[in-house]
């Protein structure tokens, strides 16, 4: 009896296509359970799991509690949080608890919002109303910052974070206080400082911004000389009564403190005549530039003397302590060059700290006839105190001093003059130098172990150990008191009459002893009279009566002292990581630095003090994509939240596919609301050691990537959806194509382990997007499809292709754990029971080195030579496609011609129609004639290629000589044998196997 003729079926039913449940784009119904899972659950898990003694500590740098947060705190979060979660891959357990800055003129300005400023700054609104709207901003700030900080998936103990504001937290920060009290690094002093007068406090360097466009009146003024040295007073060309010292100054309303003169020894100086000034003394190098200032022709009287003949033994009639004021000295300094100015310096030891210095070791005082608020006082002119009394020194005073000069006769030249200049980083205003009363701690005895410290750190990137040890080095005292009321007081007593200080170490621990019992605002609120915070011993004493001062802590000394909460939970110092941004160079790396050696050394710990940080990491600012800073007035700044929501960018253009094969992808557009995901990869991929760039270009380059992503693990968990460990196929029995697919993806793993290991994480995405791109997509996916989709279920073919793609979900998964670990838990939901049962979750896992056998180099030789040929391939098909001779690229031959030596081909030839994705490739040598199909065929193309070893072969694609199989779309069915459902030979046996199975 004839066999009857096969009915028409569909053939889809008897392929593998892959299914998952895992969706194309991220569901914002699902983002809190993962966002919980990956952050709060997974911290408290590790720190249950992981051992104590292999703890990894990174210390936060407390943002400051005073506004929303802005795209620097996320670029600085989330590079914390990616730290630790690769220590967590590591196998460490991670301690990270947030910290904020809580104190500071700052919160306490915008507490006061609504109120009379000018009583808050100057005092007279209370400390006590003061403190608590400040505590009651910071507390909600802090609240709010919390959120968003969440909300980027940061991994932390949040629960028992820190700030500087925590009792306890001010109880530490006063003990180290103490220890350095008692070791005689605290003092008080008269000296010059930067003030700010517009919020009425002193600065740190740190809290200074510099203009580069500042606009001074400079002035050239001379001054008479009253005495000078003999063998000029003999000098018969010389008028002894009429030689005057010229001095250039770009700040005129330092004149009434003028105490001295400087010249430098070794420079060489000489007189001239002015018809109009009389005789002057200048430096040589600077004749020329005073005569263009004077506009006239001076003639050389003398024209060389030196400076060392000058100092000690020249004195001048000072312009503004009156006739009777006594003369005073010219004097020699270093800091007198010969290329700027008059080569003479004008020392006010009240507003220079170099002049200070100077002025110091010759035993002349600092006078600073300047208020808090910047005006002159009575002191700044005795003779006539209204002329100048009361005027503003940056305003008014200084066109009132410049006035005076003028009316004496002794103002040569004025001008604009245009320079750097320092200025309030808080009120945006400038700064003036003013000698008054602070406390200051003694860098200079701790600097040089401060620097030695620094010798055992390492630093990303490696510049910012020449930066932070510049600072230190130049740095010899600290100015730790602000005149604010909110924040840690310096704990120290006043005497009513002298106002002598008393600051020890048992009048300190006194202190602290009542702010234990009654809170630290009682420093201000409790009576001005009260004994209790007099120590016994002064109490004691005849005639004492004492007073608590007013003055505050730097909030770098708060913040700087934060390495104490380490030690107070049982996690000493160094912490492993310290990570904040460049300007911390100047703020709290070096503030935490020096308060950490001073503690060492005053408590006895060491006398070779450590840093409190192992790596000390920085990163740049972000900038908008043509270099800008974020400015709200430009309108260039970007929110967080924007990015994660996708409210920044246009809808992604979906690519569609033919076919019933195509890559599985969801219906309707994908949009970019990635989550937090999309934030925390603009933070991985952004070289971070330097200034960084964020805008819709970066972003959707961005989230390209992250759609990539997605759609990977779509299709393995797809692909795997009927794996298990019983069918894991040994690396020996895999494909030549699955083992260059295994040591490219040991390859990424090496290559990402390594950046993770030196903090340069925009490498790791940079090789996990290339390979995603190139080696797993556009070569190895391309190359499985046919065995994957349309060989037999358990066939060795499909189960060694499932194999590989297990390997590469599990290494994909570490790799990007802790970039995109919402993405992460994500897939951890959607993995097939059989596999989550026999793996441990990808957040929990410890990092795993892939199989030494993987990393055959030889493979990366053969890769090569095979995508050589495949893109002359690719290149031969696409002439072919436009003019419509074929379609998909399986309506397509291949006949490779390559010397005898290249055995890679012959090595991998049955593989090689699935690399070429093309239904048969047939094998030639050079010389060989080019087979009768080839000529004959309805089309051909042919092209040379060059191979690695730069050996030259022929590729021909050619139009197939078979007819199309419905089931694989391979053309492999005979022409002679074929009927509307004629199956080629391989689908064949898979159907009549799928038919016995399911018989």
């Amino acid at each position: 009896m004839p066999e009857l003729p096969r009915l028409p079926r569909s053939w889809s039913s008897t392929l593998k296509l892959p299914k998952s449940s895992f969706p194309p784009r991220v569901s914002a119904a699902d983002q809190a359970k993962y966002l919980r899972r990956c952050t709060d659950d997974l911290y408290a898990w590790q720190r249950q799991e992981r051992p104590a003694d292999q703890t990894f500590i990174l210390h936060d740098g407390p943002p400051y509690a005073n506004g929303d947060l802005h795209i620097g705190h996320a670029l600085n979060k989330i590079l914390k949080d990616i730290v630790c979660r690769v220590q967590l891959g590591n196998g460490k357990r991670v301690h990270y608890v947030p910290g904020w800055d809580c104190h500071g003129l700052p919160i306490e300005l915008k507490a006061l919002q609504g109120q009379d400023l000018s009583k808050a700054i100057n005092g007279s609104l209370g400390a006590a109303i003061i403190r608590k709207a400040a505590r009651r901003l910071a507390e909600r700030t802090v609240r709010e910052q919390m959120k968003g900080f969440r909300s980027y998936a940061v991994m932390a103990d949040w629960d028992n974070h820190w700030k500087t504001m925590d009792k306890d937290f001010e109880k530490r920060q006063l003990g180290v206080f103490r220890e350095m009290v008692e070791k005689g690094l605290v003092y008080r002093r008269f000296k010059p400082v930067y003030w700010s007068p517009s919020t009425r406090t002193a600065l740190a360097e740190a809290e200074l911004e510099y203009k580069d466009d500042h606009v001074s009146t400079a002035a050239l003024v001379k001054f008479s000389l009253v005495t000078i040295p003999s063998h000029l007073a003999e000098n018969p060309l010389l008028n002894a009564d009429n030689i005057s010292a010229v001095i250039w100054t770009t700040t005129p309303w330092t004149l009434p403190a003028n105490a001295a003169m400087a010249v430098h020894k070794s420079l060489e100086y000489t007189i001239v005549q002015s018809e109009k000034h009389g005789h002057l003394l200048v430096a040589q190098s600077r004749f020329e530039y005073l005569q263009s200032m004077l506009k006239e022709d001076l003639a050389v009287v003398v024209p060389s003397i030196l400076g060392s003949e000058l100092a000690d033994q020249t004195t001048y009639r000072p312009l503004f302590k009156g006739q009777d004021a006594a003369p005073q000295p010219i004097i020699s300094a270093d800091f007198v060059t010969a290329d700027s100015g008059s080569g003479l310096v004008h020392c006010a030891p009240g507003h220079g700290m170099e002049d200070y210095e100077a002025c110091l070791a010759r035993g002349i005082p600092a006078f600073a006839p300047v208020d808090d608020e910047g005006r002159f006082t009575d002191k700044a002119m005795p003779d006539d105190p209204a002329r100048l009394s009361g005027k503003l020194v940056l305003d008014d005073g200084n066109a009132a001093v410049l006035d005076y000069v003028e009316m004496q006769g002794d103002l040569l030249a004025k001008h604009r003059y245009e320079h750097k200049y320092p200025y309030d980083w808080r009120s945006k205003l400038p700064i003036i130098i003013r000698a008054t009363a602070q406390w200051f701690a003694d860098v200079g005895d701790i600097r040089s172990s401060a620097v030695n410290a620094l010798e055992n750190v390492r630093f990303v990137p490696e510049s910012g150990k020449l930066r932070l040890g510049n600072f230190v080095k130049n740095r010899s005292e600290w100015c730790i008191s602000r005149q604010r009321a909110w924040g840690v007081p310096i704990p120290a007593l006043y005497h009513c009459g002298t106002g002598e200080a008393v600051l020890t170490r048992d009048s300190v621990s006194h202190i602290m002893n009542v702010i234990e019992e009654r809170g630290i605002d009682a420093w201000w609120t409790d009576d001005a009279n009260d004994p209790a915070w007099i120590p016994p011993s002064l109490r004691e004493a005849s005639g004492a009566d004492y007073r608590r001062g007013t003055d505050t802590m730097d909030v770098w000394f708060d913040s700087g002292t934060s390495w104490a909460v380490l030690d107070a939970r049982k996690n000493e110092p160094p912490a492993d990581v310290y990570l904040e941004g460049t300007d911390q160079h100047r703020g709290w790396f070096q503030s935490g630095l020096l308060t950490f050696v001073a503690h060492q050394l005053a408590s006895g710990q060491s006398s070779s003090p450590c840093a409190p940080f192992k790596n000390l990491i920085t990163h740049g600012f972000t900038l908008d994509e043509d270099g800008r800073k974020m400015s709200k007035s430009i309108g260039n700044v970007i929110h967080p939240q924007t990015i994660m929501d996708g409210t920044l960018l246009p809808p992604l253009k979906q690519k569609k596919g033919k076919g019933k094969r195509k890559q599985p992808v969801s219906q309707g557009p994908v949009y970019d609301a990635m989550g937090p995901d999309a934030l925390r990869m603009w933070v991985a991929s952004s070289d971070y050691t330097r200034d960084v760039v964020i805008g819709k270009e970066v972003l959707q380059t961005v989230n390209i990537s992250l759609h990539k992503y997605r759609v990977t693990f779509k299709l393995l968990l797809g692909a795997l959806s009927d794996f298990n460990m019983d069918n894991t196929v040994p690396y020996k029995r895999l494909h030549k194509v699955d083992h260059i697919a295994l040591a490219q993806l040991s390859e990424l793993v090496v290559a990402c382990r390594s950046a993770f290991d030196k903090f340069e994480f925009y490498k790791a995405v940079n090789a996990i997007n290339r390979w995603a791109n190139l080696e797993f997509s556009a070569f190895y996916m391309e190359a499985i499809k046919d065995r994957l989709y349309t060989h037999g279920e358990n066939s060795a073919s499909r189960r060694a292709a499932q194999t590989t793609l297990f390997h590469i979900y599990h290494y994909l998964q570490e790799v990007l754990a802790p970039i995109t670990p919402m993405l992460i838990e994500e897939t951890w939901e959607h993995t097939p029971e059989a596999i989550k049962s026999a793996c441990e979750h990808p957040l929990k896992r410890v990092f795993s080195s892939p199989d030494p056998q993987w990393q055959d180099q030889s493979l990366n030789w053969d890769y090569r030579n095979l995508t050589a040929v495949n893109s002359v391939v690719k290149n031969l098909q696409e002439s072919a496609r436009m003019k419509k001779q074929m379609g998909s690229s399986l309506q397509s031959f291949v006949h490779l011609v390559v010397p005898s030596k290249v055995s890679v081909f012959n090595r991998y030839l049955h593989e090689l129609p699935d690399l070429f994705v093309v239904s048969s490739v047939t094998l030639g040598e050079n010389g060989d004639p080019v087979p009768d199909e080839i000529a004959n065929s309805e089309w051909q193309y042919t092209d040379e290629v060059r191979l690695p070893d730069d050996h030259t072969g022929t590729v021909y694609v050619y139009a197939p000589q078979a007819t199309k199989c419905p089931r694989c779309w391979r053309y492999a069915v005979p022409e002679a044998e074929t009927t509307e459902n004629t199956l080629c030979d391989r689908c064949e046996e898979v159907v009549q196997e799928l038919d016995r199975t399911s018989a």
